[in-house]
C-alpha cells in the first residue's frame, strides 16, 4: 500500500474529504521540515504518540470537558496521519481493508468490555 510522500500530497489536487485531511498535515510537515529535521523517525514518532495518548486519556480520566478529549483526540488522529507520510504508507486505503476484516468478526466480552478481536481466549 505505498502512499504519497510530503511532496506528493503538496502536489495533489484533494479529490475528497480524506485527501483534504492529507494535504493539511502534509502542509504542516512540508512547513516545518519534519523530514529534514528527523521528524519522520518511527521511534520518535511512536514516543510523541505514546505522549498524545497520555494526553487523551488524562483528559477523560480527570473529566476535563469535551472540547479539550476532542482537541487531544484531534492530536491523536493528525500525528497518525503524519506517521502515514513519514513511512508513506495510503493510510485510506489500509483502512478500507482492516474494516473489511473487522466487519467479519464477533465481539467478545472481556473483562473490561466488549472486544472485537481475532484472540481467543484459552
Amino acid at each position: 500500500m505505498k502512499g504519497f510522500s510530503v511532496e506528493d500530497w503538496m502536489a495533489h489536487e484533494p479529490s475528497s474529504e480524506w485527501d483534504i485531511m492529507m494535504k493539511k498535515v502534509a502542509a504542516f510537515h512540508h512547513k516545518h521540515d519534519f523530514a529534514g529535521q528527523n521528524g519522520h523517525d518511527m521511534g520518535y514518532r511512536l514516543a510523541l504518540t505514546i505522549e498524545e495518548l497520555g494526553e487523551l486519556a488524562a483528559a477523560i480520566t480527570k473529566g476535563k470537558p469535551i472540547e479539550e478529549c476532542a482537541e487531544e483526540m484531534a492530536d491523536v488522529l493528525i500525528l497518525l496521519m503524519g506517521h502515514s507520510l513519514a513511512m508513506e504508507v495510503d493510510l485510506k486505503a489500509a483502512f478500507e481493508k482492516k474494516y473489511a476484516r473487522i466487519m467479519k468478526r464477533e465481539a467478545l466480552q472481556g473483562r473490561l468490555g466488549v472486544r472485537v478481536t481475532e484472540y481467543r481466549p484459552e
